[in-house]
């Protein structure tokens, strides 16, 4: 049944249609955004196998400031408006603050790509303590200017729309039950479905996250604004990976929230909320803000006990949240009566892209390893796969499950293994390319490889054979899902 639904006691008809209606918006917003940026991630990989040997390298670093942040956004939003609406089922969120949240993700979106792509900013997404500030002529003084303001403009909005969805929890569940700490101590469930228990604590890690850009971006205005006064770099170097670490890892958990909700109504069983489940997801608030520190492993000024919790606090984050949601998965669907349809297969192959994705991100943080694969090719081969083959596909099946619900339109087999297949073979292939090159020693952010690194140009035109592949899943995709967001909007 489309939610949010009229006469249940929390919305009006109105109410509910213009809801749904904003919801279709940010799908599309998200399906043209990823369009987008995948686009650019392709030319990245054909540069790096030399197919424009005539173009100025900056344009390569500022697509990679590019993609990186604006894919990050794009799940972000997507995960948080997939949120948004499936807690119209308990709650009220605000649709203004969402419209509000919209409208500042476009401008933000807007100005990061004239800072990119007209102004070449190019430090990466990290964009790490004072490089912004000393171009060497590659980018002007305004593309610095323009690329902070998105930031800020983002920044400010994002935490608006997450705290609003804080407060629609609360309005519904106490701290301590949206949390599960009732079952922890024994007591029944009292009704909380376990993705409110998942949103909860997504969205207060959000909040701090975000908190922590806010005062990373007001450290860089200080000494933007203020003659003569320069920031530690080791401090904006924490706050930004702070910050970034929870960002995407919260996307990821947002997006689990979305398949703990959706996938039990595919398989005919609740995920009910468990004294495990309660355990896991509570020890994932308490670990997710330490674990940030396995990125500054080579900063050999930072405190020791720091670079020694970086290493702990991962092996034990990918525990709670991955194993039992992995278990739990294959728990729901094992021996039900599901219905596999393309979006339930979608939530199902991002929960296993995720466990592996994760899998790689756990060997990435052991220090002995570290030390070979820090700055390879195998950093963005981890990221790479619990993010496109693991959050991308549990909010494209949100998006198809959204899409066909609110139109009942059939699927058709055909389509739907067509889409499958080809993203399966397209984007293990592209992973297997990059952990391939970075088992290899291959650098991570270089537009064009030397003769001596060949073998990264090797891996690349290995590479973009696959994302073509991925393009083409893309398009149909968007065939099947993106005609039937505009119907349902258009109706």
């Amino acid at each position: 049944m489309p939610l949010p639904v009229a006469g249940d006691g929390l919305w009006q008809e109105g109410e509910a249609r213009a809801f749904r209606r904003l919801t279709l918006a940010w799908m599309g917003t998200m399906m043209f955004l990823f369009s987008t940026m995948l686009l650019l991630g392709y030319f990245m990989r054909l540069f790096q196998a030399n197919a424009f040997r005539t173009m100025r390298p900056e344009w390569f670093y500022a697509v990679l400031t590019l993609h990186g942040l604006g894919m990050v956004a794009t799940w972000f939003v997507g995960g948080m408006a997939a949120t948004g609406y499936l807690l119209t089922r308990y709650s009220r969120p605000s649709i203004w603050i969402s419209r509000l949240a919209l409208a500042g993700t476009l401008v933000g979106a807007g100005l990061l790509a004239a800072a990119t792509l007209f102004g070449l900013f190019g430090t990466g997404w990290y964009f790490l303590y004072p490089l912004p500030f000393y171009s060497s002529g590659v980018w002007p003084p305004w593309a610095t200017g323009c690329f902070f303001g998105a930031l800020a403009l983002l920044f400010s909005v994002w935490t608006i729309w997450v705290l609003d969805l804080l407060r629609a929890i609360a309005s519904r569940f106490p701290l301590r039950q949206a949390l599960g700490w009732h079952v922890l101590s024994g007591r029944p469930s009292l009704g909380v479905p376990s993705f409110v228990l998942v949103a909860t604590v997504s969205l207060i890690a959000g909040a701090a996250g975000l908190a922590a850009g806010m005062v990373l971006l007001g450290l860089w205005a200080v000494e933007w604004l203020r003659s003569g006064y320069s920031n530690d770099a080791l401090l904006m170097k924490n706050l930004t990976f702070f910050f970034g670490h929870i960002i995407t890892n919260i996307t990821m958990y947002l997006g689990v929230g979305v398949v703990y909700e959706l996938l039990p109504g595919y398989a005919g069983r609740p995920w009910k909320l468990s004294k495990a489940l309660a355990w896991a997801w509570n020890t994932v608030l308490l670990l997710v803000v330490l674990a940030y520190a396995h990125h500054l492993y080579m900063d050999f000024a930072q405190p020791r006990v720091l670079q020694d919790t970086g290493q702990i606090v991962s092996y034990f984050l990918s525990v709670p949240a991955a194993v039992v949601s992995i278990f739990g998965g294959l728990a729901l669907v094992y021996a039900a009566p599901m219905r596999w349809t393309l979006a339930s297969w979608l939530f199902f192959l991002g929960l296993m892209g995720w466990a592996i994705g994760g899998v790689g991100a756990v060997i990435d943080s052991t220090v002995a390893l570290n030390s070979r694969f820090h700055n390879t090719l195998w950093v963005p081969a981890h990221f790479h796969t619990y993010y496109l083959m693991g959050v991308v596909l549990m909010l494209l099946g949100f998006a198809h499950h959204l899409a066909v619900d609110l139109t009942g339109e059939p699927e058709r087999p055909a389509m739907r293994h067509a889409i499958l297949a080809l993203l399966a073979i397209g984007g293990y292939g592209f992973l297997l390319a990059f952990y391939w090159a970075g088992a290899h020693s291959v650098p991570r952010r270089f537009a064009a490889y030397p003769r001596e690194l060949s073998q990264g140009v090797a891996a690349a035109r290995v590479a973009v054979v696959f994302i073509a592949l991925i393009v083409i899943a893309v398009a149909l995709y968007l065939w099947e899902t993106a005609r039937r967001c505009w119907r349902a909007f258009s109706a």
